[in-house]
């Protein structure tokens, strides 16, 4: 009993102060989060169709599936939209048959046509977010359009500026997807750049996600009416060319990071003429903030 007694007059305050050092130290140097590792990808599917103007969904789906991306923005997106992809609802569809989450944001949403006895569903022309993460909210902003379902347009707000925020193990990220105007007068473009600056910049009310944008700007990365985008956003660049799909000459599809995201490395994916465009991959790591 009397060596119990001694041992523990002297190891219980030897433990103590183990302890003290030990949390001491943690708290002066507190443990680096680790980064979180996120591969995401865009890519415009042409509606389903491929370069060679034939609708399969099929061969899209192996593409996609292929890119093994944890996100993916979609342009070209068709929801019962017409004949040319069966009716079908594009979105819906490719996330359940990749087992994803889905956001999709029209740019154009028109009334159904005609059909005896039924009620059609709107049809529906726009981009998507795939995500194997939760999709925590969805918002459909608009920026400056010139529309192409009307004669005589001018340019004027309209949606199509979706922005998806996902949970990736506890860290909210925006995801933003875009389809730029794809007319030789970059006036559309230069607007649509200014307001997709301003959605971006919002204030938040505690502190705002980092953010990811995806999508086929429909211009070259030393395009005039991109250049604001570049002071505050980091190009992805792949190092090739992404359209058309074939015989790529021009890349006009990107991705691009905020900060508080760190690029490891990012690369057209070889998926043939499965659209007429090639997407952009990129190996990320985000900060918890």
């Amino acid at each position: 009993m009397r060596i119990h007694l001694a041992l523990r007059r002297h190891v219980v305050p030897l433990l103590l102060a183990v302890g003290l050092v030990l949390t001491a130290s943690a708290t002066a140097h507190p443990a680096t989060p680790r980064p979180v590792p996120l591969r995401v990808a865009t890519y415009n599917i042409h509606a389903g169709a491929g370069e060679d103007e034939v609708f399969d969904l099929d061969r899209q789906v192996r593409a996609l599936r292929s890119l093994d991306a944890d996100v993916i923005g979609l342009q070209e997106v068709d929801v019962h939209w017409g004949e040319r992809s069966q009716w079908r609802d594009l979105a819906r569809e490719l996330a359940h048959r990749l087992g994803m989450h889905v956001a999709f944001a029209p740019i154009y949403s028109l009334d159904p046509e005609p059909a005896a006895g039924t009620t059609p569903p709107r049809r529906e022309f726009g981009v998507a977010v795939l995500s194997r993460h939760p999709v925590l909210r969805v918002r459909n902003h608009e920026i400056t359009r010139l529309s192409t379902q009307g004669e005589n347009p001018l340019p004027e707000p309209g949606p199509g500026f979706l922005q998806a925020t996902v949970a990736v193990r506890g860290i909210p990220l925006d995801v933003y997807a875009t389809h730029l105007d794809y007319r030789p007068d970059p006036t559309v473009r230069a607007a649509q750049v200014a307001d997709m600056l301003r959605v971006m910049d919002r204030p938040c009310p505690v502190r705002c996600p980092a953010h990811l944008l995806l999508g086929d700007f429909n211009a070259r990365p030393d395009a005039p009416e991109l250049t604001p985008l570049w002071a505050t956003l980091r190009d992805a660049d792949p190092g090739a060319p992404t359209f058309p799909a074939s015989a790529p000459d021009r890349r006009i599809d990107y991705v691009a990071t905020s900060a508080g995201i760190a690029l490891r490395r990012a690369w057209t994916a070889p998926t043939g003429i499965a659209s007429d465009h090639l997407p952009v991959v990129a190996d990320l790591h985000l900060t918890r903030r």
